[in-house]
């Protein structure tokens, strides 16, 4: 890791951020949370990264130990990146990262977002009381990517692939889903203008929808 700006203190914090501080180093690990992503995907879901500067944090990161890379079995073969065992244990801190930015004032919710971050933010906004006595997995479709949603005993699972037999299955774009979580719009109105298709219980998708509050920014008196 020649040239990294280094804090070389014994707290374990110091060494985290040195493991995983740099910039995009821990948006790469967002990435590859919900699974493995090829180069170009991590590309597609990082706009504002250079190709020069992915390739040296996908390097810093698998010799830190917390990616690696890894051949798809045929018919794919493609090399994919993928988070090792230890690596995945960030899922829980950049969850608890993201519920801590949410408050923030600051952050802007007509900003641009990535279908990634769109869904990792579902964990960090759910709501389990409101999910009491809901059982459901619905399998999510947004462009290529497919995701398996699943919320049973107030907890809320979400990986990429492709649920078997399904409760619902929403096929839409990010805009449509955005519109979905973040507005009141009747589903009806969204799928009668072809934004979105559903298959299953539509009741579960009403449901499934209110189960992520936008949180109240933190006060000003906590901030000063």
């Amino acid at each position: 890791m020649a040239g990294k700006r280094k804090y070389d203190e014994g707290c374990a914090v110091a060494h985290a951020l040195d493991l995983v501080g740099e910039r995009w180093a821990l948006l790469v690990v967002r990435e590859l949370l919900l699974g493995p992503k090829r180069f170009t995907d991590l590309l597609s879901g990082l706009p504002g990264v250079s190709t020069d500067m992915l390739t040296l944090r996908l390097r810093e990161l698998a010799t830190a130990g917390v990616v690696r890379r890894r051949r798809l079995a045929r018919p794919a073969a493609s090399w994919v990146y993928e988070l090792t065992r230890w690596g995945a244990e960030l899922g829980p801190i950049v969850v608890s990262l993201a519920k801590w930015g949410g408050r923030s004032p600051g952050l802007r919710l007509d900003a641009p977002i990535g279908v990634d971050s769109l869904l990792l933010s579902l964990e960090a906004l759910f709501d389990a009381r409101a999910a009491a006595g809901f059982t459901a997995t619905l399998a999510l479709r947004i462009g290529e990517d497919s995701f398996r949603v699943a919320i049973a005993d107030g907890r809320i699972d979400i990986s990429r692939d492709e649920p078997d037999r399904p409760h619902a299955t929403l096929v839409t774009d990010l805009a449509t889903l955005l519109t979905l979580l973040r507005t009141d719009r009747p589903i009806d109105e969204v799928l009668a203008g072809g934004a979105a298709q559903l298959e299953g219980d539509r009741s579960i998708v009403d449901r499934w929808r209110v189960l992520f509050p936008l949180p109240q920014p933190v006060p000003v008196q906590d901030r000063t």
